[in-house]
């Protein structure tokens, strides 16, 4: 089980980093931004692009060697993805309204594999 959950975590954030190296007007549409020059496709590229294939690096490496440093990855991973939710929280507590998507689906998606990453990095 644990295995499976920290592959497919893995996977979304490997998708993730190669979409948007490979289109980053398009990753970030959905949120209504618009990438004007080379510097704002750059910092997609390197944001979400190289974050996200960094990510699912070090989470193939958890799943492969485990112990306490596989634990140590998870947790970290944990705690960014839960920042993350925890920012769309903040945004929407300071009047930030944003429809279901994308905002609260990713919300709950990010919040949901913390748990999950969480969970299973705990004896």
């Amino acid at each position: 089980m644990a295995h499976a959950v920290i592959i497919v975590i893995g996977v979304f954030f490997a998708g993730m980093g190669i979409y948007a190296l490979v289109a980053p007007a398009a990753i970030i549409r959905p949120f209504g931004i618009r990438l004007g020059d080379a510097a704002a496709r750059s910092e997609v590229r390197a944001v979400y692009g190289g974050f996200g294939l960094a990510i699912a690096g070090v989470l193939g490496y958890a799943a492969i060697v485990g112990g306490d440093i596989g634990k140590g990855v998870l947790i970290t991973v944990g705690a960014a993805l839960a920042g993350m939710a925890l920012g769309r929280l903040v945004a929407a507590l300071l009047g930030d309204r944003t429809p279901f998507y994308p905002n609260w689906f990713y919300c709950l998606v990010e919040a949901a594999a913390a748990a999950l990453l969480f969970a299973i990095s705990v004896p």
